[in-house]
């Protein structure tokens, strides 16, 4: 039987948007990418998590993808959706997978 493993990260990832303060509007197909990924990481990691937290991950997800054009229309907008990813990100840890060498 394999060993099931689940890389941890101490701190919380720290979002930079290169915009901050400027409108977020136009960026509401990014973030709806951007926690889409989160979503499919939390379906991977069904297996390390109850049935309970997996359901209240769901739901904020699925609360935040409804609710993403109405968000992005706030004038602290950019802000509000790091706070939000970077909360998701605390337990789908997605930024911890990501390859910096491909970043731009």
């Amino acid at each position: 039987m394999a060993i099931k493993t689940r890389l941890i990260s101490v701190e919380a990832p720290v979002f930079h948007w290169p915009l901050a303060g400027a409108s977020c509007r136009c960026f509401a197909a990014f973030f709806r990418e951007e926690f889409i990924k989160h979503h499919h990481c939390l379906n991977q990691q069904r297996e390390y998590y109850s049935e309970h937290a997996i359901a209240q991950a769901e739901d904020a997800l699925s609360r935040i993808l409804a609710e993403i054009d109405e968000l992005c229309q706030r004038d602290d907008a950019c802000e509000v959706i790091a706070r939000l990813l970077m909360k998701i990100d605390l337990v789908t840890n997605l930024s911890a997978w990501t390859n910096s060498e491909t970043l731009h």
